[in-house]
């Protein structure tokens, strides 16, 4: 997991990131990215590098960066498609900024396949219970195995309660048609 930070004309957004390669590659939200000029990405050793947008889907609300580095260790991405309503869960992010970063929340999953609509757009995602603060966009929603099986994107306006992730299946295939590698479960 590392902090992602993306500064634009007079504007700064922050976020979460998880590493998808040894080599550097992560995915993120686009909506923590998309305004950015310069984007740099925090690791948990404390070393700040430059990130380069490699690319973005506003539709899915994901973008991938990569950072010149290796030795990384990558996320474990699971099957999202065997949640069931009540599988506990776990969120890490950078809520509220890098002051706070690392945290983690736990949950459940609340519901399966909700269709929301995200600035105009109909997302399918997970719902869960695990608090989402702004900064914990672009981080992991964890199973009970460790494994990734969605990337943390809002809260609800509707009631303070309400998280979402967009779910492995979703990230994927974007993923594979990018020629951009990762990791699954076994």
């Amino acid at each position: 997991v590392v902090s992602i930070t993306s500064t634009g004309q007079g504007t700064t957004a922050t976020g979460t990131g998880v590493i998808l390669t040894e080599d550097g590659y992560i995915v993120t939200n686009c909506h923590v990215v998309e305004n950015g000029i310069s984007i740099t990405a925090q690791l948990t050793d404390g070393r700040t590098l430059p990130a380069m947008l490699v690319g973005a889907d506003s539709v899915s609300d994901l973008a991938v960066l990569h950072i010149d580095t290796t030795g990384l260790t990558p996320a474990q991405f699971g099957d999202s498609d065997s949640l069931r309503v009540g599988d506990t869960v776990v969120a890490i992010g950078d809520p509220l900024g890098v002051k706070f970063r690392g945290t983690y929340t736990d949950g459940i999953i609340s519901g399966i396949g909700r269709d929301m609509d995200m600035d105009g757009r109909t997302m399918t995602l997970i719902q869960t219970n695990a608090a989402l603060n702004s900064g914990n966009s672009g981080g992991p929603l964890i199973n009970c195995y460790g494994q990734v099986i969605g990337i943390n994107t809002a809260g609800s306006d509707l009631d303070q309660n309400l998280f979402y992730a967009v779910s492995v299946s979703e990230i994927l295939p974007l993923l594979d048609r990018n020629n951009i590698p990762y990791t699954t479960a076994e």
